[in-house]
């Protein structure tokens, strides 16, 4: 921490304690928040805009929560590291013998300090001009209005407020029988440390996190084993663009091994052995476990207000985000489903809302988007085959290949397509699937459509709209295209 965040630090203490002598105020605060990342901020955010007087609480030294020091945000700025130097070295117009063939972990890690800290900065940004005050340190409860804050310098002091927001996010879940002390041994957070240079990885759990980092190491050379637990990868999402995923692996040499489980992982002095309950034995240089994730409840002390985590530490809420306690919400990863970063900063802000009064029936949007950063990208919105298939709703499909287009041609990225599903006989659109480059952004000139109402939610507009040429847009029109040719 550099001497001025220091001294705006101390500033805020000053601040903050100021309030607690002041006997006209029933609480300190009219709300606190618990944690920084996209759900506090977002309710933190509302709420002081609205008048009310708000506190943060953050137990590492800086803002921003998990989802900016060792989520979404370190992560998908290593993957872009490694999806640009795979690009240069697949691209015919770089054929120098000084071809960077490849980069160290440590070396791309120095591009994604950069962007974390740009990311805190502008983040610290938003609390210090909206005047909400920042505590660094542990919370936990003492009674329904108290919270006891560890701070970082040790020292503890209690605040209180009419109303809580528990924005207090998750972690890797980490079995008791592994031990994640050994050198080799890492978790999603924890592997953000790796030092030493792996030439092969073994990664257990085939989930969004496994399946990023496994594009990552593999564009890095390391020899990759992917453990499955299911039958498929990422079973939620499209079965077609799950299949181009697993051929795209298949094909770049990453191992998949589906239906499996470990019995026994073992850390050696210079590697980590793996033993699944199938017999099969594995040994690599080290270990990723991604096989889920915990919220962060445990140190909270919910006993003192009434309230009880499940047993993957998340916490139950209604419709408004109100927990079972009268003056306590929860949002984020920390309630579970759906767990992404997008959709907790909106649950914030709509929790924020309930607390003000200022909605009774306000919700997330029915068809979120989903963001997947393997390489290449996958993204989708809305129904997939398969569900549209069980509820047996008569649907067209719509494709366009990438390798198609001008503009794919051109960035040299022809893998990938993009799907369209949509009723034979309204053409609405009811599904928006993309794997390929740049798909999380693709995907949501289908989505602004498929959120309007009655005729303009067709598949007949990407017909009807002119697209710039040569764009990936483009493959809106093709695909509408394509399907509305299958009609009869």
């Amino acid at each position: 921490m550099t001497a001025k965040s220091k001294s705006a630090q101390k500033v805020k203490s000053q601040k903050a304690q100021s309030h607690k002598v002041q006997p006209e105020l029933k609480y300190q605060y009219d709300v606190i928040v618990i944690g920084t990342g996209p759900g506090g901020e977002g309710a933190a955010m509302n709420l002081t805009k609205a008048g009310k007087k708000v506190a943060v609480i953050e137990k590492h030294k800086e803002v921003g929560g998990g989802c900016t020091h060792w989520g979404t945000i370190p992560s998908k700025a290593l993957r872009h590291s490694v999806s640009r130097l795979i690009e240069y070295n697949s691209n015919p117009l770089f054929n120098s013998p000084e071809k960077a063939e490849s980069l160290t972990f440590d070396s791309i890690l120095k591009h994604t300090t950069k962007v974390i800290n740009d990311q805190v900065k502008l983040r610290g940004g938003f609390y210090n001009r909206n005047d909400v005050d920042i505590y660094h340190g542990a919370a936990s409860f003492v009674d329904a209005h108290t919270l006891n804050v560890v701070l970082l310098d040790g020292s503890a002091e209690q605040l209180t407020a009419e109303k809580f927001v528990i924005a207090s996010g998750s972690r890797p879940y980490r079995p008791v029988d592994v031990d994640f002390t050994h050198s080799r041994v890492y978790d999603s957070d924890t592997i953000l440390s790796l030092k030493h240079e792996p030439k092969s990885i073994i990664i257990y759990g085939a989930g969004v996190i496994g399946c990023e980092y496994a594009s990552i190491f593999r564009g890095l050379g390391c020899k990759v084993d992917l453990i499955n637990g299911r039958d498929r990868l990422l079973s939620f999402m499209d079965a077609e663009m799950t299949d181009s995923l697993s051929y795209h692996f298949w094909n770049s040499g990453i191992v998949i091994r589906h239906n499996e489980e470990y019995d026994k992982i073992e850390g050696t002095e210079d590697g980590v052995v793996m033993t699944l309950k199938s017999g099969k034995r594995m040994k690599a240089d080290c270990l990723l476990f991604a096989n889920g994730r915990t919220g962060n409840t445990d140190a909270l002390n919910l006993e003192s207000v009434n309230l009880k985590a499940n047993s993957r530490g998340s916490l139950a809420v209604d419709s408004t985000y109100k927990t079972s306690a009268e003056n306590i919400y929860a949002v984020g990863d920390v309630i579970g489903y759906p767990s992404l970063a997008s959709a907790a900063y909106d649950q914030g802000r709509i929790a924020a809302d309930y607390m003000l009064g200022l909605t009774t029936e306000r919700k997330l949007i029915e068809d979120i988007p989903t963001g997947i950063y393997t390489i290449p990208e996958m993204s989708s919105v809305g129904k997939t085959e398969q569900q549209l298939t069980a509820a047996k709703i008569p649907y067209e499909v719509g494709r366009a290949s990438f390798k198609h287009l001008a503009r794919a041609q051109i960035g040299g990225s022809p893998i990938g397509s993009l799907k369209i599903l949509f009723r034979c006989d309204t053409k609405e659109i009811l599904g928006i699937h993309c794997f390929g480059e740049r798909s999380a952004e693709i995907v949501h000139i289908g989505q602004a459509i498929m959120q309007q109402k009655g005729e303009a939610n067709t598949i007949e507009y990407f017909v009807n709209t002119t697209f710039n040429y040569p764009t990936m847009a483009e493959a809106y029109r093709v695909a509408a295209l394509n399907g509305l040719n299958r009609l009869f």
